[in-house]
């Protein structure tokens, strides 16, 4: 299969949002709702939606639960964490609205998820659970960044989560919660290269001068946040490109759960089969079996059976076993792709009773993937992030056991001057050098 990586040059460019970019936080209320509930009911079946707009916030879905949650509390606790402490941003914690219209799951879901086909067909066990829904799920893993992830999306999350910091630390008191990120890569022949353009969007109070807020994102959030080996000369940085960024969050843009499913993956860099995380308890298959499809990827670069590697797992609803597996390669495989598939299906078991099993995902351990990423997280320990299986498929393809892999945090870069124009290309020191 010819794709983009067999071209000798070409850009790849990944973005990224803060918590306080509206969708965003209308994950991170769903997440919040769904630890809530789970933390003392594991077994319930929670469908959690959220929509924000200007001074209000919209709790929907379906939720079948033997425990009680206090929603607004919920809603207005997250609110603050995120950042919405001031009634002048529009938008807070104290004074927005708070509407819920919660039900229970459909009975005809239920039936299907509580009692697999194949446990009426052919006897499994009682704990066979079916699949919360058809579709399709897709995991990845590449050899661009110590965590196994395309750069660029984990360049956009580092810059993302590095503009975050900078507000909440009081180190650039004047931003506010809501921002972007965007970062693109220059490739040779699939191997990232450089950091070519940055385009940062960071909500800000309306007093701040467009230089200083451009002078101080340079020095304090992309250059920190880009290692020096990406740019042997500056990358264009583009900082608020329209020059005003002051209303933001629900008043600048309604938002609303499961918008940023791009973000909250590979940025683009592998394929998706459409549906969201945050909001759903395990058995949905759009959530656990993406978690599994991760592992999967992970565990196989990591044992050296492929360097770049994307595995499709399909469902029907009420059926547990999955309906088709599928594997891509890219041609970096060290072993045939049959063989990799023939290990995958006897390594991995993803029926979503074992897939919840494996990975313990009757936690209350949502919230804190619900911005940043779900994948490649160095900052957590996530189940579906570990390289536990890599040692048994690489023994089992007959390759050497892989070195340890755990992903460890990219060493901060000092920050560099920069000539404060858009199109600056000025050649900057290597601090490493010499």
């Amino acid at each position: 299969m010819t794709t983009i990586h067999d071209a000798p040059q070409y850009l790849f460019t990944s973005e990224s949002v803060t918590e306080g970019h509206p969708d965003k936080m209308c994950d991170q209320i769903s997440d919040a709702i769904l630890d809530a509930i789970i933390r003392d009911d594991p077994n319930a079946r929670v469908a959690c939606e959220t929509a924000t707009t200007t001074g209000l916030v919209i709790v929907l879905g379906e939720i079948t639960t033997s425990t009680y949650v206090d929603f607004q509390a919920i809603v207005r606790d997250t609110v603050r964490e995120v950042g919405y402490t001031r009634a002048e941003y529009g938008f807070d914690y104290l004074t927005c609205g708070t509407l819920v219209s919660v039900k229970e799951q459909s009975p005809d879901i239920a039936v299907g998820v509580d009692h697999a086909l194949e446990m009426s067909s052919n006897g499994a066990g009682a704990d066979e659970l079916g699949a919360g829904d058809q579709g399709m799920m897709f995991g990845f893993a590449c050899r661009e960044t110590p965590e196994l992830m395309p750069l660029p999306i984990a360049l956009a999350h580092r810059m993302a989560r590095r503009l975050a910091e900078v507000r909440k630390s009081g180190q650039l008191p004047y931003l506010r919660p809501d921002g972007k990120t965007q970062v693109t890569v220059e490739y040779e022949h699939g191997v990232p290269r450089r950091v070519r353009t940055t385009v940062v969007a960071a909500q800000h109070d309306p007093d701040v001068r467009a230089e200083r807020i451009r002078r101080d994102l340079v020095e304090a959030v992309i250059l920190p946040t880009i290692p020096s080996s990406l740019r042997p000369v500056d990358p264009v940085m583009h900082v608020n490109p329209t020059g005003r960024f002051v209303v933001g969050g629900p008043m600048g843009d309604a938002g609303l759960t499961g918008r940023k499913i791009i973000v909250d993956t590979y940025g683009g860099m592998a394929r998706h089969g459409g549906g969201c995380f945050s909001g759903k308890d395990p058995t949905k298959v759009d959530r656990s079996a993406s978690y599994a499809a991760r592992h999967v990827a992970k565990n196989v670069v990591a044992a050296g059976l492929a360097d770049r590697f994307e595995l499709e797992v399909a469902y029907a609803i009420g059926i547990a076993q999955p309906v088709s597996l599928s594997i891509e390669t890219f041609g970096t495989g060290r072993v045939p792709d049959e063989a990799i598939l023939r290990l995958v299906r006897e390594h991995f078991d993803l029926r979503p009773a074992s897939i919840i099993a494996a990975l313990g995902l009757r936690a209350p351990i949502y919230r804190q993937t619900a911005a940043y990423g779900h994948f490649g997280r160095t900052d957590l320990d996530l189940p579906w992030e570990r390289t536990d299986k890599a040692a048994a498929l690489a023994a089992a393809a007959g390759l050497p056991e892989p070195a340890s892999r755990q992903p460890e945090p990219w060493p901060d870069e000092a920050s560099q001057p920069v000539v404060p124009e858009e199109t600056s290309a000025t050649v900057v020191p290597d601090p490493l050098a010499g």
